[in-house]
């Protein structure tokens, strides 16, 4: 039996019908992007996501959770991913998760932002993520499903990431400010 659509209208924009979705590991990713060498910028990705979306039917009232897996941290290059994984970034055998919980959610033009605390090698910082409703579906196996959207900058220092080394021509090995992007997709529970 298939559903319809979640989608309903909220002070003329789209939104997902109110529910708790559940994060589908498989269609979610959660993305990094910092500079090297002060010239170019390296992408990483963590593949071990979970968590759940709480749609209130104020959406101001709604509210996320994730949880994801340091040790899942992937670049691309198995010798940087095990210094990722390394004391000198995020120490995956003391702090072997990274958390997300929202605080507050606000509308912004025709995007969200959800106010939240990251919480990176036991240290916890307020954050804004942008947020884009990507749409919703209902798929041939008779689930409800929605797409996010979300982006943010950070740095990395302020959650105790502070390894670098100074590069003789000035300027350093690995940028400070970090671009935090995700693709979301729930099902409804």
């Amino acid at each position: 039996m298939a559903t319809t659509a979640a989608i309903r209208q909220y002070q003329g924009l789209d939104l997902p019908e109110a529910g708790t979705y559940a994060l589908d590991p498989s269609h979610t990713s959660v993305e990094f992007i910092a500079r090297h060498l002060m010239i170019s910028k390296v992408r990483g990705v963590f593949t071990d996501v979970s968590g759940e979306i709480h749609v209130d039917e104020v959406p101001e009232r709604s509210s996320a959770e994730v949880a994801i897996a340091a040790t899942s941290v992937q670049s691309g290059d198995d010798r940087r991913d095990a210094h990722l994984r390394s004391p000198d970034f995020f120490d995956v055998e003391r702090f072997p998760q990274i958390t997300f919980r929202s605080t507050n959610v606000e509308a912004a033009g025709d995007e969200w932002l959800l106010h939240g605390d990251l919480t990176v090698r036991d240290v916890t910082r307020p954050v804004v993520l942008h947020v884009e409703f990507e749409g919703a579906t209902a798929t041939p196996w008779g689930e409800d499903r929605i797409g996010f959207s979300a982006w943010t900058e950070l740095d990395r220092e302020d959650f105790g990431l502070t390894w670098n080394q100074t590069l003789e021509t000035g300027g350093v090995l690995v940028g400070k400010k970090v671009r935090i992007e995700l693709g979301v997709e729930a099902v409804r529970q």
